[in-house]
């Protein structure tokens, strides 16, 4: 099973500190060189975010993926229409570089698990029949809680011209599992083995590009909360609180200073055991949330290749 799990992104920016107060605001620890700002989740003891500033328009650079096996998928990636690469410059030769038929880089690398999060009281209503909380308030003061710190980088958004050719890619190449998919404009990949409903998706585009990465957080209670604070500080789009239909996820999106996007997100649906998992082919709207604001105009734009006028 050569996918675990997701390690981090590179995008290349044109203003680092832009992406520093950003994703500072966002809840994430950073450590900043010149032209390099490096991001964390406070779990955690490795990068799930790096930022190189390049003077130019943002720039999907690459994903990379914590993986097994690393000779195995070598071996499958040219069948699979990719091909092995050379480290890019300036990046260390560790683990296996690849690129898919589009251009998509991956860097696969071959690390321990990171530690189990801390366990907490889960997320739990008084329901019809079901009461759960007696003598106590299920929330306090807005102002009594502190900012949202994301657990976990849990998932990244990609954008192809081709989405089932990038899916094929990941599940031919790098031993991933498709879990669902609306039709040919948006699928969601996962590992095979105990992993989130997908860690790897694709949306529809002209070109390549970075949609989204995911955070989770705690609960709904913080999505919602996080995803307010942080979008009266970003000052951009936003689009949240609501429900995915794929992955059952609550979700909260802020757009960042170049127009893709963060999530927020808690009660992801998990696959133990993708030969157990049924993959479904849902309909656009589901493809989309179950329920939710209005989706802004901009939110599936790819402005890697497409103009902020188009």
């Amino acid at each position: 099973m050569p996918v675990l799990g997701p390690l981090s992104f590179t995008l290349e920016v044109p203003s680092l500190d832009e992406g520093v107060r950003f994703y500072t605001d966002a809840g994430l620890q950073v450590v900043r060189e010149t032209k390099i700002a490096k991001f964390r989740c406070g779990s955690q003891q490795r990068d799930s975010i790096v930022l190189i500033e390049s003077g130019r328009r943002k720039t999907f650079h690459h994903l990379a993926l914590r993986a097994s096996e690393l000779d195995v998928i070598a071996a499958h990636v040219p069948a699979a229409g990719g091909k092995v690469i050379p480290s890019p410059a300036g990046f260390e030769e560790r683990g296996l570089w690849v690129e898919d038929p589009f251009g998509i880089v991956y860097n696969l690398v071959d690390l321990p698990a990171d530690n189990e999060a801390e366990a907490r009281s889960p997320f739990a209503i008084n329901a019809p029949g079901r009461i759960v909380r007696t003598r106590r308030p299920a929330v306090l003061p807005a102002h009594t809680y502190a900012p949202v710190r994301p657990e976990k980088l849990g998932h990244v958004v990609l954008f192809t011209p081709d989405v089932m050719t990038s899916v094929r890619f990941v599940v031919e190449a790098l031993g991933m599992g498709l879990a669902d998919h609306a039709q040919d404009f948006v699928a969601f990949t996962c590992a095979v083995k105990n992993s989130d409903h997908h860690v790897v998706a694709f949306a529809k585009s002209p070109g390549i590009g970075f949609h989204h990465a995911s955070f989770q957080l705690h609960d709904p209670d913080e999505v919602g909360r996080g995803g307010n604070e942080l979008l009266s500080k970003a000052g951009r789009g936003g689009w949240g609180f609501g429900r995915h239909t794929v992955g059952s996820n609550y979700f909260y999106y802020v757009q960042d200073p170049w127009g893709s996007w963060i999530e927020y997100y808690s009660d992801m649906d998990y696959i133990d055991d993708h030969a157990q998992w049924t993959p479904t082919n849902y309909g656009p709207s589901d493809g989309m949330a179950n329920w939710a604001p209005q989706v802004p105009d901009d939110f599936i734009r790819n402005y890697e290749v497409e103009s902020e006028s188009a």
